[in-house]
């Protein structure tokens, strides 16, 4: 690298020139601009080193791809070309041939302030899946108790700005080849499949994954893409085609999935076909909520309206099928004045509060086919089948406003029931945890699925009544990242970096804190992790979260790819040794792979999202929704 300066003019201007030589004035002129010129060498020098040399570098801070050089190689390596790399308007250049070209997301030399610290462990937006390989659990230890070792700055945040700027481009091209194949194979059916390339009706029929994505197709920008999506909705909306079906439906996963995808899409777009589908989903749904209890039932009929619970199970339903719900249906009544949806969701979310245990925290069952509802069954988690109950109570309270102090009071009593009950810390290297109970006996195994407590808990805390200062505030949300590290380790523990669905055996393996629950080892393609990062890193500002995620985003395009779509992972401890791994990915791609985890995963890289936690309230299906002080 060259450095060029101008030459200096030296006048003095105290200086009297009509008693000195013509030759010793060029002698002092020749000696001011020595001088100066030896004073702007090392200052340029000292700059160069302070930017790009790292007094050490952790172990944690390792190359991950073993063709590219480290970061002080890479300014001798020769100049991009154009033909390289993929432009972006709004980050300049994100590389993408990892071999022979390298990007620091655009930083410039004078966006670092001297005076703060380096952040050591910024990565690139290079993508390069051929290359790239896991390092291991372990790392970063310093977050492991939810510790924030590094104070962000504003230098720690233009960088990271600059790099996560890089990495969206990617991100929203895994969005284009997700879309691309479902459009072009099996568009308006409720899944493309992603190694067949058959569409299927697993969500009878409702254009499942059309519907689920809208949002995400806006905020992308992909407006070709939603405005044909929107047009099949209003064809089918205008011949009465679009729920017309003569069958039961999940009225949990169509709540959250359709009514949730329909709403989010018409606070984004001001489109009516959007309000008017949803209108019309909305007035079939409200039949569940006619059981003897007012608490609704687990299936629905489209046409007939009959309700009932899942065969299985007909006597009861579940606190996650009861309670998420309603941050749909208030909103409907919200923008409609049709109050009908929130009277009947809002008692039946009532009635739940009666299950209350001793310590805050509710049971798995509930009785519905009686008029007074009771709990059923022992045990208590916050996994499946309970999770979003629980993040339904503090996101009904802000979406009210922060008025209805009922839900404040249910959520905060059963945070303190979790970390009494269920909170739990593994050996040998003692990562938090959540646990189960069951007939008061601890189960020790987390599932994905509750990794959502961690971006709920820093939510809360940071919304907290008595301030982000308070013990409580500060209790969740060291907590919450602590959380968050260990279900990063969950992916970067594995031999692909792909989370299992199950993970357990905390401190009976002398070696490992957990390992993949036997029949749970597959990665289906799941948002907790990235939505709980991206949450993080909205609040705190920590970079980590960003690096973090470009881990787990970079697993899932290694190993979960097709030529068509996603699919889900079978084992997470395969990686095919060395060969093709196609054998291990399955034909399924649930819609909330496009409707949530590329989409939290956009939004942790996009630092010029719209989206803001102060006015948004995000549904359980990743829907960003205005809270009710910004309609």
């Amino acid at each position: 690298m060259r450095f060029h300066r101008r030459r200096a003019r030296c006048t003095p201007a105290s200086l009297n020139l009509e008693n000195i030589s013509t030759a010793e004035i060029q002698r002092i002129i020749l000696a001011v601009c020595i001088l100066s010129g030896l004073v702007a060498i090392y200052s340029a020098n000292t700059l160069f080193s302070s930017v790009f040399t790292q007094d050490s570098v952790s172990p944690e801070h390792v190359n991950i791809y073993p063709d590219v050089p480290s970061a002080s190689a890479v300014f001798e390596q020769d100049p991009v070309k154009p033909e390289q790399v993929d432009m972006d308007p709004d980050v300049g250049i994100s590389v993408l041939d990892a071999k022979n070209n390298h990007t620091f997301g655009g930083l410039r030399f004078a966006e670092r302030k001297e005076e703060e610290p380096l952040f050591p462990y910024f990565g690139t937006s290079i993508l390069d899946t051929k290359n790239y390989r896991t390092l291991g659990g372990g790392r970063f230890s310093a977050w492991k108790n939810g510790d924030t070792p590094f104070t962000p700055t504003p230098g720690m945040k233009v960088m990271s700005d600059k790099i996560a700027r890089g990495r969206r481009v990617h991100v929203k091209a895994a969005m284009q080849h997700a879309w691309g194949g479902y459009s072009t194979l099996a568009f308006g059916y409720d899944e493309v499949q992603p190694i067949s390339g058959k569409g299927n009706y697993n969500w009878e029929g409702l254009g499942t994954t059309l519907v689920d994505s809208l949002d995400t197709l806006w905020l992308m920008g992909m407006k070709d893409e939603f405005y044909e999506a929107r047009d099949w909705i209003d064809e089918r909306l205008t011949k009465g085609l679009l729920h017309e079906k003569d069958t039961f439906v999940s009225m949990f996963e169509t709540t959250i999935r359709s009514l949730g995808g329909y709403l989010a899409a018409y606070d984004w777009s001001g489109d009516e076909v959007f309000l008017n589908a949803a209108k019309d989903l909305a007035d079939r749904l409200l039949p569940a909520f006619d059981s003897p209890s007012g608490v609704p039932w687990n299936t629905v009929h489209l046409i007939t309206g009959e309700g009932k619970n899942e065969e299985h199970c007909r006597h009861e339903t579940n606190l996650a099928s009861a309670g998420t719900v309603q941050v749909e249906f208030r909103y409907l009544a919200k923008v409609t004045g049709e109050m009908k949806y929130a009277v009947k969701a809002e008692k039946a979310f009532d009635k739940l509060k009666a299950l209350k245990s001793k310590d805050g925290l509710y049971p798995l069952g509930v009785v519905n086919t009686e008029k007074v509802i009771r709990g059923t069954g022992s045990r208590y988690t916050f996994g499946g089948k309970a999770d979003s109950f629980y993040e339904y109570m503090l996101k009904l309270w802000i979406q009210g406003g922060k008025r209805e102090k009922k839900y404040r009071m249910m959520y905060d009593e059963s945070m303190d029931g979790m970390h009494k009950m269920l909170l739990q810390h593994s050996e040998p290297n003692g990562l938090t945890y959540i646990g189960q109970k069951r007939h008061h006996n601890n189960i020790d195994e987390m599932e994905h699925l509750a990794c959502f407590v961690s971006g709920m808990l820093a939510l809360g805390a940071y919304t907290d009544p008595n301030g982000l200062d308070s013990d409580r505030a500060q209790r969740d949300l060291r907590t919450g990242k602590a959380l968050a590290y260990t279900c990063y380790q969950m992916y970067a523990s594995t031999k692909t970096g792909l989370a299992p669905e199950i993970v357990g055996s905390f401190g009976d393996n002398s070696e490992e804190d957990f390992v993949p629950k036997y029949d749970a080892e597959s990665y289906l393609l799941r948002p907790e992790v990235v939505e709980s990062l991206y949450i993080l890193h909205k609040l705190t500002g920590d970079p980590i979260y960003r690096e973090w995620g470009w881990e787990i985003f970079q697993s899932i395009e290694k190993y979960c790819k097709t030529d068509i779509a996603y699919g889900k992972y079978s084992n997470v401890e395969d990686t095919g040794d060395g060969e093709e791994t196609g054998g291990q990915v399955q034909d399924s791609m649930e819609s909330f792979f496009l409707g949530e985890t590329l989409k939290y995963l956009y939004l942790l890289f996009d630092p010029d999202s719209p989206v803001d936690l102060n006015k948004h309230v995000f549904n359980t299906e990743a829907h960003p929704l205005r809270s009710f002080e910004y309609l």
